[in-house]
């Protein structure tokens, strides 16, 4: 296996009773950047995520986490590695600082260490101002800038973010996202799960999609659009059947109902958008394809619960 690599699985497999909840995935996150993890829920991300990091024993395969062995070195590997949880777990009753303090002890830093750690990391994540501020009187933005903050005092070299701008607001989301470009640019290995297909666009060099615990497509962003997706989508809202009837005309157009809106995914829009303003009675939008356009067609659009 390869010690140039954060994380490398090989045949990896977790089975619960009789379900198979990981099924022989292959894993090749290198070292610096972030990586995603994508799929619906229930596709085996958070299995994945517990046996990289040694807390679910893995039922066959071979895993290596930062070059060891997975799940003999798991303790030696979680030293290395910070977790920001997909809910925030801070401790209510103490301040920002406190919090911090308690769990640098974990890791068995050095009170005049993690002093100068925290200040550098309250101002990584601009709450410098809320050092001793108690947690219960924070916003939600507040306390997840927090938990990446305490993910990173014992300096790791790997960052798992387990859906980590979940129900916040854009310019908390945009400051977040921020803040892990620049731990990229010092060389960190960021590991993110996210529903937010933008945020794994924006972020992401590499990426896999599971689904029902198998990888089913892997690549960049722009690899996995110009694999699955033509470059432009028009979505047309209206009456579906009649919809699919006028833009089967077009020949380079390959269409996906979903409710009442059809998506036409092309390499031509021009001709499309030229027979739609022929009928105007349907309204449409016209974007460039991306990553949830590729999700959806490979996982579907059905609910997941």
């Amino acid at each position: 296996m390869n010690n140039s690599l954060s994380i490398e699985s090989r045949q990896l497999t977790k089975v619960f009773g009789t379900q198979i909840v990981v099924d022989h995935i292959d894993l090749s996150v290198p070292l610096g950047g972030c990586f995603g993890l994508l799929g619906p829920n229930g596709a085996g991300k958070t299995t994945t995520l517990r046996m990289c990091l040694g807390q679910t024993p893995f039922s066959s395969g071979e895993l290596r986490v930062l070059g060891k062995s997975m799940p003999g070195l798991a303790r030696a590997a979680r030293a290395e590695i910070g977790v920001v949880p997909q809910t925030d777990n801070l401790d209510p009753d103490l301040t920002v600082v406190e919090n911090l303090m308690v769990y640098g002890s974990y890791f068995g830093l050095k009170f005049d260490k993690v002093a100068a750690r925290i200040k550098e990391l309250l101002d990584l994540v601009e709450l410098s101002d809320r050092a001793h501020t108690k947690i219960m009187t924070l916003s939600g933005g507040m306390k997840r800038r927090l938990s990446i903050a305490r993910a990173l005092i014992n300096d790791p070299k790997l960052l798992v973010l387990d859906e980590p701008t979940t129900g916040l607001d854009p310019q908390v989301r945009h400051l977040i996202w921020n803040r892990l470009r620049s731990l990229k640019k010092l060389g960190k290995t960021l590991l993110l799960t996210t529903h937010y297909m933008e945020e794994a666009e924006r972020l992401c060099e590499n990426l896999v999609v599971i689904d029902a615990g198998r990888i089913i497509s892997q690549g960049s962003p722009k690899k996995l659009i110009d694999d699955h997706i033509a470059s432009d989508v028009i979505e047309v809202h209206g009456n579906a059947p009649a919809i699919e009837t006028l833009l089967s005309k077009i020949d380079d157009c390959s269409l996906r109902t979903v409710g009442e809106t059809v998506y036409c995914y092309t390499q031509a829009p021009t001709a499309v958008i030229d027979l739609l303003r022929s009928v105007p009675q349907h309204s449409y939008v016209h974007r460039p394809a991306n990553l949830e356009d590729v999700f959806l067609k490979l996982t579907g659009h059905e609910l997941r619960e």
